[in-house]
């Protein structure tokens, strides 16, 4: 049943490979990144309006972008939006979900998203979430979506399937994660056709879930649980806050996935990317005659190919003889980067913040 579908966002995270139109102050997934006048969260919500009741869908988030929340989401109510004092990566912002949901809902089926995803094929999409739902309603499993890579790519990390004769199905058990590999091990990965990238996106009912954090994180489990009288109450604000600074900081993908026993993988392909960084937007954007993905109004461009570049509208830029370059610029911070090299990005941030001050970042 739909009143049973529920949905947690992850939208708190920093955005730093986007720097610097990303910042501390407002991360990129409240950024119209794609140049359509709509935020990467609000597109999210969006799109899981159509299969989650609106009241069952929520927002983890730092609690310094609260307003940035209820600005762009006027729908939600102040309690589905779940504010983290500090971060501490995906599990235990998923265990806070958990507890919240389960107060109002034990039955409750859980599709876990990041806020910051590109959906080409959105039906299709739709489509592969009804599915899951279905299936974990009636299976003790925790589900993730794998995406059929296209390249060998050495940005996302990958889930090995177990490969069962006879089965026809798109659900397959999990063998083997593994984190981002270099451009060899890619490349098998690609070519043997075992290999999905690991999209991030999880779905399970709510007692599945619980029972892994029971199992595999029950630290982290046992600190949440103390405030079972306290959710959706005056003084959950508090006991979060307590709890958060005991709280240890792990992924959901280390911390459960990888250990559980019960972890299938539901194969699609629906035009995903992360957008995590300057290169996958390249990927995505529109390009002209020299390959150059242009936002910006007043850029005129000389003997110059596969460039990205993002800048206001008012800014006046001249470029000659680039090849292959990210040209950002965003309040009076601009960035020239080659973009084989954009991985140094999150540590010219760390350098900037050292040197500068975290004004620029």
């Amino acid at each position: 049943m739909k009143k049973n579908n529920y949905c947690v966002i992850m939208a708190g995270g920093v955005g730093s490979r986007f720097w610097p139109l990303s910042k501390n102050s407002k991360p990129k997934q409240f950024l119209d990144i794609l140049g359509i006048g709509k935020s990467l969260l609000q597109q999210t919500f969006e799109r899981f309006e159509k299969i989650c009741p609106n009241e069952n869908i929520y927002i983890v988030t730092n609690s310094k972008y609260k307003n940035l929340v209820v600005e762009q989401l006027p729908k939600i109510a102040q309690n589905q939006i779940l504010l983290e004092p500090s971060r501490r990566n995906t599990a235990p912002c998923i265990a806070y979900a958990n507890y919240k949901i389960q107060k109002i809902n034990p039955d409750a089926k859980i599709i876990v998203a990041p806020s910051d995803h590109l959906i080409l094929k959105e039906k299709k999409f739709l489509k592969t979430i009804k599915e899951a739902f279905s299936f974990v309603e009636n299976n003790d499993i925790l589900l993730t979506l794998g995406i059929k890579p296209n390249r060998p790519e050495t940005g996302y990390g990958y889930i090995q399937i177990e490969k069962e004769k006879n089965n026809k199905s798109p659900i397959n058990k999990v063998k083997t994660f593994t984190e981002k590999p270099d451009t060899d091990l890619a490349k098998r990965f690609y070519e043997s056709g075992d290999f999905y990238w690991n999209s991030g996106i999880f779905i399970w009912s709510l007692k599945t879930i619980m029972k892994a954090f029971e199992t595999h994180l029950s630290e982290i489990n046992s600190l949440f649980s103390q405030g079972i009288d306290i959710y959706n109450t005056e003084g959950e604000e508090a006991f979060i806050t307590k709890t958060y600074s005991k709280c240890r900081n792990v992924s959901i993908d280390y911390g459960i996935m990888e250990k559980a026993k019960n972890v299938f993988v539901l194969c699609s392909e629906f035009g995903w990317s992360d957008l995590g960084t300057w290169g996958s937007l390249y990927e995505h954007s529109k390009k002209n005659k020299q390959f150059n993905a242009i936002k910006g109004k007043n850029v005129i461009v000389y003997d110059s190919n596969n460039c990205i570049v993002n800048v206001p509208d008012e800014k006046l830029v001249v470029m000659q003889g680039l090849e292959n370059y990210i040209v950002v610029e965003s309040d009076n911070t601009l960035l020239i980067c080659k973009k084989e090299e954009e991985q140094q990005i999150r540590q010219f941030v760390n350098d900037i913040s050292v040197k500068k001050g975290d004004k620029y970042v």
